[in-house]
């Protein structure tokens, strides 16, 4: 058993590209030596650097073993032409005939030897194979050929077993030649194994695993937060980030002017995280600090100093123009900012942003006016700034702070808090990891934003389409989800869908409220179940209760949902439900053998069988109990109501006979089980319900 080492050096391979490609590369090879039929029995390694792509992987056999094929071929009495073919599609003249017979016929079979391939030519011919279609985001052509890859490809090294497996790609030859850090040790490496390979680069200033690079950075970034009394503001993406940015990390400790220090937190770490890929520092209070920790990709003479005064001197230009907007802004009242909104076009279809501010006030307050805590007044004014900083000129420079801003400049002119607050978070939550806002004024605000998308897109016709989702309309619903359920917000969404769209005017007069209102309530049930799904909850429960009687209220679907699943997990609930299943598949066979319908009123007179009568009783008491639980919401004293049928619906089953020659007492008995189906429905539609849990 054999190693295989493969290196793709370039020139600098984006950061986020890195894993993945590390991704497809280990699938790609491997996928490929099993085609082949080589055997491999050890493990695989892939390792990426900004001008590296390496793979690795031992036990490999030297090649494939040799196999006996045996082909199909046509009917024996077939025509000459089509024997002739299908011999010469062989391939080899080593072949022995024979027939086979099934039940379409006796057909000519052909059985060969098929010699198995050396480990080294399958290599030689599948890395190109591989190289040539690898899926990068982004590729370029240079030189004058016509290959592709993410950046210049240099050199390629690969080796089996020691030796050079020869191919080309982009007119590079293979070989067993590497190259070490670009400044500290450029020149050319020749390479025996893997294992020479690790300990060679590291010797040449290059650390391998992405892995030891962000713990090498996390180290020393804490170390040199330490010597200055701070600590690392974490941030797990950066810190990712920046392990593809150097392939030898030299992380450095810079200072941020102190005349900085009053520009907004955010905007100070936007800019550095963004623009320059610093990580930010905090005291022990949590307020952002004075310094910053930029990450070099060299171990320069002295020390780093002349690198740390260049980055200080960077961010002091880009720093400077944000605190220009920050004083600039903070001149003009946000109401003033409004105007300008006219000219910014929020979708062609839905017109400009000032538009949609004039909705999202009337929606908020719609909204607000259904959440006991909310004051009417604070929730419009925070509705009709919210988007105002989106014309500052801070967040023209930096989008990434729209709505923080505006809370920022909110406070600086002296209004309340929570119109500031509401400001800030009405965009979120922005994904499954996003805080969901809790503050009346805020929920107000932030699912009326959410609401007037939804509405707007889904009225003009334009729908999330399987992977696509331009406008994120399926992270808004779920949004909309999490702003209602976490906050225990007993709203109907229907009635506020409607809102939303009287809101656009003669826009779209033509489309019909109710309808709309129906086609969003489904989608939310939709992200409802994806969103339940990662609760425990089961999604054809969902589907259950929705089903055949529609609630836009998520609270009580959700309560209603917890109180079917715990229900079913039990002896009682999951005998129900085949009880159920019994009853409605008996009623669906006898109907459309009948072509009849059988509900109505059950004869008393016609109930001949004890079993029967004390069905009949049971479903009249539990009716009833059923009835007052659902209009108090006891939804577990329902499903503990639909307990107490269980026994005399076993009853049922166990002595009496449906299908009776009695025409009418067999008419009787079929109403008798529509009622049970009707009465179960009550809670939710058990038709769609899959399996219960067992007890």
């Amino acid at each position: 058993m054999a190693e295989l080492l493969l290196e793709l050096f370039s020139e600098e391979i984006p950061a986020g590209m890195q894993p993945a490609a590390a991704l497809v590369l280990d699938l790609a090879v491997q996928a490929k030596l099993k085609a082949a039929g080589i055997e491999v029995t050890g493990g695989s390694a892939v390792h990426v650097t900004p001008r590296r792509l390496v793979f690795t992987l031992d036990g490999i056999a030297s090649g494939s073993p040799d196999q006996t094929i045996e082909r199909r071929g046509p009917r024996v009495d077939a025509p000459e032409k089509a024997r002739a073919g299908f011999l010469q599609s062989l391939g080899t003249a080593d072949y022995e005939l024979g027939e086979i017979e099934d039940k379409k016929g006796r057909f000519l079979t052909a059985s060969f030897m098929q010699r198995g391939r050396s480990t080294v030519d399958v290599v030689a011919e599948a890395i190109p194979d591989i190289l040539a279609h690898f899926p990068w985001p982004k590729s370029m052509r240079w030189g004058a050929g016509e290959a592709r890859w993410v950046r210049p490809l240099q050199a390629i090294l690969c080796l089996f077993d020691g030796d050079v497996v020869p191919f080309a790609f982009a007119g590079i030859e293979t070989g067993r030649r590497t190259f070490g850090h670009r400044f500290m040790a450029p020149a050319a490496i020749d390479v025996a194994d893997f294992a020479d390979y690790q300990e060679k680069l590291a010797t040449a200033h290059v650390v391998l695993s992405a892995d030891a690079r962000r713990r090498s950075i996390e180290g020393r970034a804490r170390e040199l937060a330490e010597s200055v009394g701070c600590r690392l503001r974490e941030d797990p993406a950066l810190m990712g980030e920046l392990a593809g940015l150097v392939e030898w990390p030299a992380p450095l400790l810079g200072r941020i002017d102190e005349a900085f220090m009053t520009i907004p937190p955010e905007v100070l770490v936007t800019t550095m995280r963004a623009n320059q890929k610093y990580l930010a520092l905090e005291d022990s209070a949590g307020r952002l600090a004075p310094f910053f920790i930029t990450v070099a990709n060299i171990e320069a003479p002295d020390g780093g100093a002349a690198i740390t005064a260049g980055n200080e001197r960077v961010l002091r230009a880009r720093l400077w123009d944000a605190k220009f907007f920050w004083d600039q802004d903070r001149k003009t009242p946000l109401e003033a900012f409004l105007p300008k909104l006219d000219a910014m076009v929020f979708h062609a279809e839905l017109g400009t942003m000032r538009e949609k501010v004039e909705r999202l006030e009337t929606l908020a307050v719609s909204i607000a006016e259904r959440i006991a805590s909310a004051d009417r007044l604070v929730v419009e004014r925070a509705a009709r700034l919210a988007k105002a900083d989106l014309v500052s000129g801070m967040v023209g420079e930096f989008p990434e702070v729209q709505g923080i801003m505006g809370s920022h400049y909110a406070r600086a002119q002296g209004e309340p808090e929570p119109v500031a607050l509401a400001i800030a978070e009405h965009y979120r939550p922005l994904g499954p990891a996003d805080a969901c806002p809790t503050a009346p004024t805020s929920v107000a605000v932030a699912m009326a934003d959410k609401l007037d998308v939804l509405t707007g897109f889904f009225a003009a016709g334009i729908r999330p389409t399987g992977s696509k989702d331009p406008f994120a309309l399926r992270r808004a619903a779920l949004g909309v989800i999490r702003l209602v359920t976490e906050n225990g917000l007993r709203l109907d969404l229907g009635p506020l869908v409607e809102t939303a769209l009287a809101a656009h005017g003669a826009r779209f007069r033509d489309v019909d409220a109710p309808t709309l209102a129906g086609e969003l309530q489904a989608f939310f049930v939709d992200r409802l179940k994806v969103q339940a799904k990662a609760r425990g909850i089961r999604h054809d429960l969902i589907e259950a209760v929705f089903a055949g009687r529609p609630d836009g209220d998520l609270v009580r679907v959700l309560a209603r949902v917890q109180a079917l699943q715990d229900f079913l997990a039990t002896a009682d609930g999951a005998n129900l439900l085949a009880a159920y299943r019994r009853a409605a598949n008996i009623v669906r066979i006898e109907e459309k053998k009948d072509a009849a319908v059988f509900s109505g009123a059950v004869d008393p007179a016609l109930l001949v069988e004890p079993a029967e009568r004390d069905l009949v009783a049971g479903l009249d008491a539990v009716r009833e109990a059923l009835r007052g639980y659902l209009l108090a919401e006891d939804f577990a004293a329902a499903m503990a109501a639909l307990a107490a049928l269980r026994p005399v619906v076993d009853s049922f089953f166990d002595a009496v006979l449906v299908n009776v020659d009695d025409a009418a007492i067999r008419a009787n008995r079929l109403k008798v089980l529509t009622l049970l189906r009707e009465d179960v429905d009550a809670i939710a539609d058990f038709s769609v319900i899959e399996d219960a849990p067992k007890a």
